[in-house]
């Protein structure tokens, strides 16, 4: 799986941002988008991933509001 693409399903809720595809075992929740990229591709070790990050409505909503 070297240097493959990882496509991430994130949504955001009251425990913050979750990652979820069916290439890992649990979804994984992180405080922000740059903290579950790199959760991400440590669970993803030893392949070398380019983890791309899909966000839903809400995810999409809480990064804006953030950027404000």
């Amino acid at each position: 799986m070297s240097g493959d693409r990882l496509e991430i399903n994130v949504t955001f809720d009251e425990r913050g941002y979750i990652g979820s595809a069916p290439e890992l075992r649990q979804p994984v929740t992180a405080l922000s988008l740059g903290g579950l990229r790199r959760k991400i591709e440590i669970a993803m070790l030893p392949d070398d991933v380019r983890v791309v990050l899909q966000l839903d409505g809400l995810a999409e909503r809480e990064r804006h509001r953030r950027q404000a």
